[in-house]
């Protein structure tokens, strides 16, 4: 749809902030407006696919009526038992990956052995950064 005056294509507005879609053109790869998950690309016409999977879609629906009724406030995130498990499993290890580097630190380690510890501290907060 253009406007005929300027021959310029008519963009609608997105909803909200976070349903913006990517710019034309952009490298960044779309994700999963519940869990942060990289969405497959898009192939063929039709709509660009907002959730990775039906269970996101679901989650995204029960927290958008929770907010509606007023039960939750709008920074609110809501995560099942196990998700939450997971996450305070993850946080664990990060805090005892950074309590190893603190402890080859206080014996003088190698520098070989500080670099794999650090790796290991990068790699446990890269899994303890998804929420879900």
């Amino acid at each position: 749809m253009t406007d005929l005056a300027t021959r310029a294509p008519i963009r609608s507005a997105p909803r909200t902030l976070t349903e913006a879609p990517p710019r034309p053109g952009s490298r960044a790869p779309a994700r999963c407006l519940w869990c942060g998950r990289e969405l497959a690309g898009a192939t063929g016409v039709g709509r660009r696919r907002r959730y990775c999977a039906q269970a996101c879609r679901q989650r995204a629906y029960e927290n958008r009526n929770a907010l509606e009724r007023g039960a939750l406030p709008p920074d609110a995130v809501v995560l099942t038992a196990q998700e939450r498990d997971d996450l305070a499993d993850r946080l664990y290890q990060v805090r005892c990956a950074a309590e190893d580097v603190a402890t080859a630190l206080a014996e003088s380690a190698p520098q070989s052995a500080l670099e794999s510890l650090v790796g290991d501290v990068l790699a446990a907060a890269r899994s303890a950064e998804r929420l879900r």
